[in-house]
């Protein structure tokens, strides 16, 4: 059970009035919650413009294993859930993904930043450089930073993992099965 009650439906319509389109697909239960802050609220949004940056320069599956990545390391339930509907509406089983070798060290790169707080060993890093942009290491690492707040945030708080992302929730006896192709 949330240790913050989100808000009543009243209160929250107001402090979320100046919601848009994009920030309808996160947990309608941690913006309600964010809801008894207008600038935390803002803050958790941020996200969004560098996911889709991220979406546009290198693809929306390649964004959302790296989102599922740093999730599915911190242990966020809600946040977990969230990336894994997305890999389920994308036609993947979350549990035996098949990734190419720049998604694996996507992939790698995520759970490394998730599991090291950042403090990533150069081999890591240096593999992510070789393949991406600066302009998009840095978006990845803008990106690792607001999700794993988000991760944080949810976790410290019990954010209660909404109705509809319920049916994502990662099994209880999960063992995470990658394949690369």
């Amino acid at each position: 059970m949330a240790r913050i009650i989100p808000l009543p439906d009243q209160e929250s319509e107001s402090a979320l009035s100046d919601r848009t389109a994009p920030y309808d697909i996160f947990s309608q239960n941690a913006k309600v919650t964010l809801g008894y802050s207008q600038p935390a609220l803002n803050a958790y949004r941020q996200w969004y413009p560098l996911y889709e940056e991220i979406e546009k320069n290198i693809g929306s599956r390649k964004a959302y294993l790296f989102g599922f990545a740093i999730c599915s390391t911190i242990g966020c339930s809600l946040c977990t859930a969230f990336f894994r509907k997305l890999i389920i509406e994308g036609g993947e089983d979350p549990e035996k993904l098949r990734l190419d070798g720049v998604e694996k060290l996507l992939f790698d790169f995520g759970s490394s930043i998730a599991r090291y707080q950042g403090n990533i060993a150069d081999h890591v890093y240096n593999q992510a450089a070789d393949v991406f942009s600066k302009k998009d290491l840095v978006l990845l690492a803008a990106f690792a930073g607001q999700v794993i707040a988000a991760n944080i945030f949810n976790n410290i708080v019990e954010t209660d993992v909404d109705e509809g992302l319920s049916p994502y929730l990662p099994p209880v006896s999960s063992i995470w099965k990658m394949q690369t192709v």
